[in-house]
């Protein structure tokens, strides 16, 4: 993995400046995380907010992994994606919060450029893991409600397994040619993240030179990656919309779009906000605002999916032959282990 290039100016203030002539600096360096808010009287709520928020989104993840992979009537298509989906989540999570709560903790808010690599690396790689296991899950949708005669054979563990391999493959990849371009990038001394984590986007604004192409590599590689999955969930969707409205019991239509409530929160929450981070840090040059939009996608969401995933019943009788009370049953079972 590269290192990123640093230069080193006098009189630098908020954004790097680059000279004709720069100077090279040695790996001491390291940039600033401005955070939420400088005000040390918000620095204890920050911190009790965050930390209540990550152990909330642990522990509402945790226990479906560990009851989807010790209840055998778990083990069917959906369940395994959600699993790997709540995994997904933690990492997720894991890759920006605990920064942020030792860097209130400690008083420091510095990362280091390589250290700033690697989180960002870990962001993009959970976060293309998300978009594409909601995508994986789509297909499940799909293949219940269309075809529901062929299910078991179409959604047999095989192509189950090898979906979630290639979700981890294509998001290694993602995010690999996303640090492998932000590695040739050149910063200067002094710069600040006005973010309480190392953003894509806040990188190349704030790097030094010409990074058009970064940019325009940028977002055909966002594009590819993030648009297709975004695409192939709209048309599963499509289908299975169409599908549904030619059933003529209403009971039918109901079930059916129930079954979709909770994967269908989920996306709207994913990309949602997702969109809404990168649309305010391009329309709006307010770094506070960009900040605050960050929290709902780093946060916020991974935090509300395990809760949505399993409130809502995910999987109809009508279609599944199992219930959301089997996932509360395998709660229960994991909790009389525990005792």
């Amino acid at each position: 993995m590269g290192v990123f290039t640093i230069y080193g100016f006098s009189k630098l203030e908020t954004r790097c400046l680059c000279s004709v002539n720069p100077q090279n600096v040695t790996g001491t360096m390291e940039f600033l995380l401005l955070g939420l808010s400088d005000d040390p009287q918000v620095q204890p709520l920050l911190f009790g907010l965050f930390l209540s928020m990550y152990l909330v989104s642990i522990t509402g993840n945790l226990p479906i992994i560990l009851a989807v992979s010790f209840d055998p009537r778990l083990h069917t298509p959906m369940y395994f994606f959600l699993s790997i989906l709540s995994t997904a989540d933690i990492g997720f999570i894991s890759s920006t919060v605990p920064k942020m709560i030792w860097d209130i903790h400690t008083q420091s808010r510095t990362i280091s450029p390589a250290g700033c690599q690697v989180q960002m690396s870990i962001f993009i790689l959970f976060g293309c893991m998300d978009s594409l296991l909601l995508t994986a899950m789509a297909y499940d949708r799909f293949v219940a409600i269309c075809h529901p005669l062929h299910y078991s054979v179409i959604m047999n563990p095989r192509l189950c397994r090898l979906l979630a391999l290639a979700s981890v493959c294509i998001s290694l990849l993602d995010s690999q040619l996303h640090s492998l371009m932000v590695s040739q990038l050149t910063f200067c001394a002094h710069v600040e993240i006005p973010l309480f984590f190392c953003d894509l986007l806040q990188l190349l604004s704030l790097a030094c030179g010409d990074t058009s192409t970064h940019n325009l590599l940028m977002y055909f590689i966002t594009a590819i990656f993030g648009g297709v999955p975004a695409s192939a969930i709209f048309y599963s969707y499509t289908r299975i919309v169409s599908s549904v409205l030619k059933v003529s019991s209403t009971g039918g239509r109901s079930r059916a779009f129930f079954t979709c409530g909770s994967h269908l929160s989920v996306v709207c929450l994913f990309y949602g906000t997702g969109i809404g981070v990168y649309l305010s840090s391009i329309i709006s040059h307010s770094p506070g605002k960009g900040a605050v939009t960050s929290v709902m996608y780093t946060t916020v969401v991974p935090m509300l999916n395990p809760f949505i995933s399993t409130v809502v019943p995910m999987l109809n009788p009508f279609i599944y032959s199992l219930r959301n009370k089997d996932i509360k049953q395998a709660f229960q079972k994991l909790l009389n282990k525990a005792v």
